[in-house]
């Protein structure tokens, strides 16, 4: 059975403490938008997985208790950055399988300031305040690097993505200015995203004299901390006839979700550990699974956490061969007027990144693109749309989506 996306909804991605607002408060405004979107109401939704990292247990039923009490199923979940599209997996699950017929995915997250540390609650709950103890989840992530490249006193993820980014440099030529180019695209892209923490443009330059976070990243290249939320409404094709939703409904074309194997911890990289080997493995399958490949993808929302990450997804993708990434973005050939654009939102280094959010929310900006309804970031003719979202520790969710 085909699942379709026929609502989406997203808050604005703020600063922590921007608003004085409660993450329940959040996830009515985006879930409420979600439903709006889809011409439903919440007593048409059979079932309900809610993502997030920061809050207690069952902390998705009183996020989900402000759109209704119908006493549906609430799911908790949390997959690290992972989270959202994890539930939205969830969703699509439910329906493909026949299960439901209409399943609304919800994220939120409701962050401290400052950086993030090791694992989705900054290691301090894991009792390993420097996110390295042994008691962190992703203790053996994090002794990868260690081995390699020592622990230093800078923000434990941005340290291993830092260190992938010197082990790409030493290996392919890659640039600082390369690196850079992926934070000014998303930057650029951003000005245009009312949805967007950020909406600044920067030059290559100025990306590369901001402040070093850990070498070569420096803080416009590293995705904030951010509070916020999105919603999608997953329904089965009959419920898209039975509602007349045929004008809105974008096909989830396929969906895949990979965990760590050997390979990730084999070569002693922190290329491997961060997540590339995942995504590789899950665009694989996602492009198995539609019958399409990455020559058939017109607009991309990829993983941005670290400007590295999007030239190691460009690698994982199939959109350039390994150690080209750099030369990739620096042609333009992931903006408006290249192959693919990639990031149009912003990405997570200038949307934001409220953790149980991102994933879904990568989703809400693919169905606007596909419906042509994206406004002043529309990429012109887009039929095919790809989200790529990963969590360390670790997860990769790929979502091909078809209009």
């Amino acid at each position: 059975m085909k699942a379709y996306i026929v609502g989406v909804g997203m808050t604005k991605f703020e600063k922590p403490e921007t608003r004085d607002w409660q993450y329940w408060d959040m996830a009515k405004e985006a879930g409420t938008k979600a439903l709006d979107d889809a011409g439903i109401s919440y007593e048409d939704v059979e079932q309900v997985p809610v993502g997030y990292c920061f809050q207690a247990s069952t902390a998705g039923q009183r996020a989900a208790y402000e759109l209704g009490l119908t006493g549906v199923p609430v799911y908790n979940v949390n997959n690290n950055c992972a989270t959202a599209s994890t539930a939205l997996m969830m969703a699509r699950q439910f329906v493909e399988g026949g299960i439901n017929d209409c399943v609304l995915a919800l994220g939120f997250e409701k962050m401290a300031r400052g950086a993030l540390g090791g694992g989705s609650d900054g290691g301090a709950r894991g009792g390993a305040a420097n996110g390295f103890g042994t008691t962190s989840p992703v203790a053996r992530h994090y002794g990868v690097m260690a081995a390699r490249h020592g622990f230093e006193m800078t923000p434990p993820t941005a340290q291993i993505f830092g260190n992938a980014a010197r082990e790409h440099m030493e290996k392919y030529g890659t640039t600082a200015a390369q690196l850079a180019a992926v934070g000014a695209k998303n930057h650029r892209h951003s000005v245009n995203n009312p949805y967007a923490q950020f909406q600044d443009a920067y030059t290559v330059d100025e990306i590369l004299a901001a402040k070093t976070i850990h070498h070569p990243l420096t803080k416009l290249q590293c995705s904030p901390t951010s509070d916020g939320s999105a919603a999608a409404v997953v329904a089965s094709e009959r419920f898209v006839e039975r509602h007349g939703l045929e004008d809105r409904a974008v096909e989830i074309a396929a969906q895949s979700m990979t965990t760590d194997t050997g390979e990730s911890f084999d070569s002693g990289s922190c290329i491997g550990v961060v997540g590339q080997p995942m995504s590789r493995a899950a665009a694989r399958d996602a492009y198995d699974k539609a019958g399409i490949g990455i020559e058939d993808v017109d607009v991309i929302e990829l993983h941005d956490c670290f400007s590295i990450n999007e030239l190691l997804t460009y690698e994982a993708l199939g959109m350039c061969a390994a150690g080209e990434s750099g030369k990739l973005v620096e042609s333009g050939a992931t903006t408006y007027g290249g192959r693919w654009v990639v990031n149009p939102s912003g990405g997570l280094i200038s949307k934001g990144h409220p953790l149980g959010a991102t994933g879904i929310a990568q989703v809400a900006e693919l169905t606007w693109q596909l419906r042509g309804r994206a406004e002043k970031r529309q990429v012109a003719g887009a039929r095919v749309g790809m989200a790529h979202n990963i969590g360390l520790g670790g997860a990769a969710v790929v979502t091909l989506l078809r209009r």
